[in-house]
């Protein structure tokens, strides 16, 4: 039986909805992400990223609360999530 990977692709457009979202500039997105500043700037400048840098970067945003929607006859976007609920004990 073969086993398939699907890529989590991410759209630059997604990428600044994302930020946007989070209201992080990319100082404090290339900090939280371990990854220069230089990275980010070229990645919004369209340039090509290795795969594994843009999934990583997926995966820093997903973490803070984002949602990657895909592409579903309604074009890609992103999705805020909620913050769970406070539990006071």
């Amino acid at each position: 039986m073969f086993r398939h990977h699907v890529a989590k692709n991410m759209l630059l457009v997604q990428y600044r909805m994302a930020r946007a979202a989070l209201g992080w500039g990319i100082r404090e997105l290339a900090e939280r992400a371990d990854l220069s500043t230089n990275t980010l700037v070229r990645f919004e400048r369209g340039e090509e990223l290795k795969q594994s840098t843009i999934d990583h970067l997926r995966s820093v945003l997903e973490a803070a609360g984002i949602e990657f929607i895909p592409e579903n006859g309604g074009g890609p976007g992103i999705r805020l999530n909620k913050p769970a609920p406070q539990v006071n004990t």
